[in-house]
C-alpha cells in the first residue's frame, strides 16, 4: 500500500500570501507532482493547518483545489483552523458524537485513525477525556493502527515548539493510553512542526512531515520564538508492506540541476579531466 502525507498547507483567501509565499500555488504543485508520480496512492492525508486564518474563503478554495483529485483525500484540522467554519464548508466530513473531527477507516488490513487535537484560540494541542474515550474504543477494537494528528504528542526537545504541542495534562493521558495499546499501533504521523522528525514513543515509531510552505529552523534552546524560512517544501510518500514501513520525503518544487549516474562500478570511475 502507498499513501501520501501532507501537512500545514496554510491556505489563505485567494490572492493573499502566507509568510511571503503563495500557499495555493505550493499545494497545487504538490498535487500535480502526486498525480504525475503517485496516482496509485490509496489516500492523500492532510494533517491540519488547512487554513491559516480559518476563513471560509480559504476552505472553499481548498475544496475547489481538491475537486479534480481522483485519489481519496482525508482532512484533519490544526491549530490555525476553525472547526465550525471547516465543517460548514466540508459538509460531508465525518465527526464523532461530540462534534470533533475524529474519524477512522479500514484500508486493506490496517486501521487509519484521524484525530482532532484542536481547541479554540490556542496554538497548543488538546485531547481531553471526551476525545480519549473515542480513541480508546478504536484502540480496543482494532489492530495494525496508524494514528494521524496535527500536534506533536510528545516533547521533541524544541522548547518553543514543545510549548504548543499537546498540553502537559492531556499529553500525559494520551501517552498513557498509547502505552497501554502500544502493541496495536504501527505508527504515529503528525505535522505542526514544519520539519521532518523521527523517533519512537513506547516503541511506537513516529514521523512528522515538512510543510508545503515555510519550514522551521530547529532550535534546541529557544523557548519562545518560532523560527522559519522559505526552504524547500516536501511531502511524504509512505510505502507499507506486511512487516515494514518506508517513508520517502519528496522535494516537489526542486527545479535545479539533476545529475545521473549508472549503477556499474566503472560509471563512478575517476575521469581523466577530474585527475588533471
Amino acid at each position: 500500500m502507498k499513501f501520501i502525507h501532507i501537512s500545514d498547507i496554510h491556505f489563505t483567501v485567494p490572492g493573499e500570501l502566507m509568510g511571503g509565499l503563495n500557499p495555493h500555488e505550493r499545494f497545487a504543485r504538490a498535487l500535480s507532482d502526486i498525480t504525475d508520480n503517485h496516482a496509485d496512492a490509496a489516500r492523500i492525508i492532510v494533517t491540519g493547518d488547512l487554513a491559516h486564518w480559518g476563513e471560509r474563503e480559504a476552505y472553499e478554495a481548498l475544496q475547489a483545489a481538491l475537486e479534480p483529485v481522483e485519489i481519496p483525500v482525508r482532512l484533519l484540522i490544526g491549530n490555525h483552523d476553525n472547526r465550525d467554519v471547516f465543517v460548514g464548508v466540508f459538509r460531508s466530513q465525518p465527526l464523532d458524537e461530540n462534534g470533533y473531527v475524529n474519524y477512522a477507516e479500514t484500508i486493506e488490513d490496517r486501521r487509519f485513525v484521524y484525530l482532532d487535537t484542536v481547541s479554540p484560540r490556542t496554538h497548543a494541542g488538546h485531547f481531553g477525556t471526551d476525545r480519549l474515550a473515542w480513541l480508546q474504543a478504536e484502540l480496543e477494537a482494532h489492530r495494525r493502527i496508524r494514528l494521524f494528528m496535527h500536534h506533536n504528542p510528545l516533547v521533541l526537545g524544541l522548547p518553543a515548539e514543545d510549548q504548543i504541542g499537546l498540553v502537559p495534562g492531556d499529553r500525559a493521558q494520551f501517552q498513557a493510553l498509547l502505552q497501554a495499546h502500544a502493541d496495536r499501533i504501527e505508527h504515529i504521523h503528525f505535522g505542526h512542526v514544519h520539519a521532518p522528525i523521527n523517533g519512537q514513543l513506547f516503541g511506537i515509531p513516529f514521523t512528522s512531515v515538512p510543510s508545503t510552505g515555510n519550514q522551521s529552523l530547529p532550535d534546541l534552546r529557544e523557548p519562545y520564538w518560532l523560527q522559519g524560512a522559505p526552504m524547500p517544501p516536501a511531502y511524504h510518500v509512505v510505502l507499507l508492506e506486511q512487516t515494514q514501513t518506508v517513508i520517502h520525503q519528496i522535494p516537489f518544487t526542486w527545479d535545479g540541476p539533476v545529475f545521473r549516474a549508472g549503477l556499474g562500478w566503472d560509471d563512478w570511475a575517476k575521469s581523466d579531466t577530474a585527475a588533471e
